[in-house]
């Protein structure tokens, strides 16, 4: 019997005023292709706001890793918005997901940081 396995990104956003609210749950291992997918929907969300904040809360419960590839795609994703993102919430279970946080940071101008609880990433986001 075969299992079936999951992986990709949804994406949620959502505006008030000029401030731009994302949400990204990750599942499974994300791929090269799963980037395809959503960087056009990202840069074309992000191009209707004219001096984008973005506060950004990521959904990581679900997340096992990155393809080596995929992992490069994150990283220019990062790079080419780097200057929109105010902060970056990381709602996770995992250490490894605490170190990417931390690595994140080194490549965005906003601040990220890594959650346990999700209450509290939501409410960091807010001050």
């Amino acid at each position: 019997m075969s299992s079936v396995k999951t992986h990709g990104l949804s994406i949620g956003i959502e505006r008030v005023n000029d401030d731009v609210y994302l949400s990204l749950k990750a599942t499974g291992t994300l791929t090269h292709n799963d980037y395809l997918v959503i960087t056009p929907l990202l840069d074309a969300a992000l191009a209707e706001v004219k001096h984008p904040k973005v506060n950004v809360f990521i959904d990581g419960t679900e997340l096992d890793g990155w393809e080596l590839r995929a992992a490069w795609d994150d990283l220019k994703l990062g790079l080419q918005h780097n200057n929109e993102f105010k902060k970056v919430a990381i709602w996770g279970n995992k250490n490894w997901q605490n170190y990417s946080a931390k690595v994140a940071a080194w490549f965005l101008s906003g601040e990220v940081q890594f959650f346990e609880e999700k209450a509290k990433a939501l409410a960091w986001l807010e001050k």
